[in-house]
């Protein structure tokens, strides 16, 4: 059958696979309700190959031949996709009732990413082995048939000097690493070169100073902490037990591969304007720089620089940053919100009711909704898998996104072994658990599930609370962070069963007001100048300080330059229409001239002023010099020049000497006997 511009070809699998080919073609719009096939990927393998010589892009509902497939189309693969409805719809005790959530996945399938930006790496085969006696040699020396090693030896211990040497052999310890795959750079402190001369035991020169040692590659067997950040996730970065055989051949093996030129994504894409992170060297924002595991994120000023080649992709900065400021490119969130909007209103539009949505990440949950769909139940007609890259991307206004959309529960998988790198996302859970509990819906409708085990997955989507289902409503998926957040929330607030108009969150969510102390305000306008997002603005004819709660992101600069310390910030989500306008915090009468009655100035700052300098400073001490004080600029100097004497009188500037005044000395010094003066 065709729909979305595409062909899409369906399989029973042998008969496992219960398919209404009408009414999926009815639920998608779709014309030629062909029979499906039994054997697409055995019998009927030469339609897959004919249909790919047609122009026309293909979409095939099977991912275990999927490389069969794309052999079979040649160059025409790329305009393949696929749709996996076997493990996550059809193979289930509820198989018979899961139409609309098939003909959910078929549409979801037919939405694409746009290219992600790569970068190209760089690796000639030099190789870092560091580690202790004759275990760190025997690596060096199996890896020297294929690469350039370098061995450094923290300890010598028991290796013995080799017959051949071919590669350098070098003792010091390590004391810093940094760099990437192809641009590794170690910090080695007291580097000493093996002497040749070496007979029954390794003999080094004396140590040098710190030194670097440039590689592409670092294999560390020295047993001890990790020399980088989530060295897991490092490219070209192996660390390995010493003691563990079985390991150090898979990254002696693993190592041999990476040479040559490579292709990294560009995970984030990071524009400086929006960032907040300082501001006249005052900190604001460090929610990235709190939760990057990889340390690829650093402060550079007024903003953030996101080391490409170090970034792991993880997300975490994209879905915790309050501007949009770090945005995920692998995919964009409008992507994935149009993912979402597409496989939920084709749920509903095919008769599916009270949606519950699986939230999980590709290379976690993929093989445990398999084992779930093998060996048990399967999942639930009702239940809704939706796989993600890397969980960490999904910020509030994605986790918030399917209960605008009609999802009436969502449960969040997380791998155990990522815990520690997804305290951000716990934290965006969290306040959407704030949300949903402040507007009605209740905090049952979303539950978080940290395990591997298949069948407490199973029992989890099973047993679900029952909820009351939420009307669908359609998105669209347009705009930034904030636009998309604001979107959801107002939607979230519009089908809210009780729609209060302001719901208190957690401290450190992205939304919220700033609250100030009017007593010990000067509007002073440090704040005004220190907020990235122009939620405070002064007022160009007035003493006023105004704030819109809508453009403010809780980063806390304003906060941290305040002077006179009476700011504070209170995290919420307001839905009154007050919150999209500018309001007055504080305004107060100009300070007029005591001289001349022009306004030049807030009387609380001006008398701020007078209250810290008078009496105290050596220029205000007397009632006269006080009184300067609340005067204009103009008429302070004007008082200067008019009391006695002149501040700048010193005296009739020096006469220049002329030729007269030569003539006139030399007749006097005759007249009386004496020289003339020379100068």
């Amino acid at each position: 059958m065709r729909f979305a511009g595409r062909r899409c070809l369906l399989c029973t699998c042998e008969g496992t696979l219960p398919l209404d080919v009408g009414a999926l073609a009815k639920a998608l719009g779709a014309q030629d309700a062909l029979r499906p096939s039994e054997r697409l990927c055995r019998a009927e393998l030469e339609r897959v190959r004919a249909l790919a010589r047609d122009p026309e892009p293909l979409l095939i509902a099977c991912t275990q031949e999927a490389a069969l497939f794309s052999e079979t189309a040649g160059e025409a693969a790329e305009r393949i996709l696929f749709a996996n409805i076997r493990e996550r719809a059809g193979w289930s005790v509820e198989g018979a009732q899961a139409g609309p959530k098939i003909a959910a996945l078929l549409a979801e399938a037919t939405v694409t990413a746009p290219p992600v930006p790569a970068l190209e790496l760089r690796s000639s085969g030099r190789v870092l082995v560091y580690g202790a006696g004759a275990t760190a040699l025997a690596a060096a020396e199996r890896l020297a048939g294929r690469l350039a090693p370098t061995l450094l030896l923290k300890n010598p211990a028991d290796a013995l000097p080799p017959s051949v040497v071919r590669f350098p052999i070098l003792r010091g310890r390590i004391t810093r690493l940094s760099g990437h795959l192809g641009a590794f750079v170690a910090a080695v402190e007291d580097a000493a070169v093996v002497l040749p001369s070496s007979r029954d035991r390794l003999r080094f020169a004396e140590p040098a100073s710190t030194t670097e040692i440039e590689t592409d590659l670092v294999l560390d067997l020295s047993g001890g902490a990790a020399l980088l950040s989530a060295a897991e996730k490092r490219d070209g970065y192996r660390r390995v037990d010493p003691r563990d055989p079985l390991a150090l051949e898979r990254a002696l093996f693993e190592l041999t591969a990476l040479v040559g030129e490579f292709e990294k994504p560009r995970y984030v894409t990071f524009t400086a304007d929006l960032c907040a992170h300082s501001r006249s060297r005052r900190v604001g924002c460090t929610r990235c720089l709190d939760h990057c595991p990889t340390g690829a994120i650093t402060p550079a000023g007024d903003h953030v620089a996101i080391d490409p080649f170090v970034c792991a992709g993880c997300g975490s900065c994209a879905g915790l940053c309050p501007t949009g400021a770090a945005t995920y490119a692998a995919p964009p969130p409008t992507t994935l919100l149009e993912r979402l909007r597409v496989l939920l209103r084709t749920y509903h539009e095919a008769g599916g009711r009270n949606a519950q949505l699986f939230v999980y990440e590709l290379r976690h949950g993929e093989e445990i909704v398999s084992a779930i769909a093998r060996f048990g139940r399967g999942l639930p007609a009702q239940t809704l898998p939706f796989a993600v890259t890397e969980l960490g991307q999904l910020g509030l206004e994605l986790l918030a996104a399917p209960f605008a959309l009609g999802a009436s529960r969502m449960v969040v998988l997380l791998p155990p072994r990522k815990e520690p790198e997804l305290s951000g996302l716990r934290a965006s859970l969290a306040q959407l658990e704030a949300l949903l509990e402040g507007l009605g819906y209740g905090a049952e409708r979303l539950t978080v599930l940290a395990t591997d085990d298949p069948d407490l997955v199973e029992e989890t989507l099973w047993r679900a609370a029952p909820v009351a289902p939420l009307a669908h409503r359609d998105l669209l998926a347009m705009g930034g962070k904030r636009s998309l957040l604001r979107l959801v929330l107002e939607r979230l607030h519009e089908l809210a069963p009780a729609p209060a108009a302001v719901v208190p969150l957690p401290e450190g969510a992205p939304l919220g007001r700033v609250v100030v102390d009017v007593e010990g305000c000067t509007l002073c306008h440090s704040c005004v100048g220190a907020c990235p997002t122009g939620a405070l603005a002064a007022d160009p004819d007035r003493p006023m300080l105004r704030f819109k709660e809508e453009a403010c992101v809780q980063c806390g600069l304003c906060k941290n330059t305040c002077p006179e310390k009476v700011i504070r910030l209170e995290a919420r989500a307001c839905f009154e229409p007050s919150a999209r306008e500018f309001i007055t915090l504080k305004e107060e009468e100009p300070a007029r001239c005591v001289r001349c009655g022009k306004p030049f100035g807030t009387k609380s700052s001006i008398e701020r002023i007078v209250q810290k300098l008078a009496g105290t400073h050596w220029m205000f001490k007397t009632p006269d010099q006080i009184e300067r004080l609340r005067m204009c600029e103009d008429c302070r100097v004007i008082v200067e020049f008019e009391r006695g004497p002149r501040p700048f009188a010193y005296g009739e500037p020096r006469r220049p000497r002329t030729t007269e005044d030569y003539l006139r000395e030399r007749e006097q010094a005759g007249e009386s006997g004496t020289e003339p003066k020379t100068n």
